[in-house]
């Protein structure tokens, strides 16, 4: 099993992601559920937070090239679109079984 590339994401959104679950009154599963974040992720930003240090989380990551932007964009279409025609496989079986 391949293991996945860990997710970069922006300061922006660490910041409002922290904001988020602090105007929410969400339990941090839940408003990590809701932010499509893992909930440790989410965990460690509000700690960094609390100790002031957000804005400079993850200033030593290298920026991603325009072949890694487009192969990510690429991957979550081609998810998007498996799902679509697994929708569509699952309504064609069950309107011909209704047929019969």
């Amino acid at each position: 099993m391949e293991k996945s590339p860990r997710a970069r994401y922006s300061p922006e959104f660490r910041q409002e992601s922290v904001k988020f679950f602090k105007e929410s009154g969400l339990v941090l599963v839940e408003a990590a559920k809701r932010l499509s974040l893992p909930k440790g992720t989410l965990k460690n930003w509000i700690y960094t937070d609390k100790q002031g240090e957000l804005a400079g989380l993850g200033k030593n990551q290298k920026p991603l090239s325009d072949l890694e932007l487009e192969l990510s964009r690429v991957k979550r279409e081609l998810a998007e679109v498996r799902m679509e025609r697994d929708f569509v496989k699952k309504c064609a079986a069950y309107f011909a079984k209704e047929s019969q």
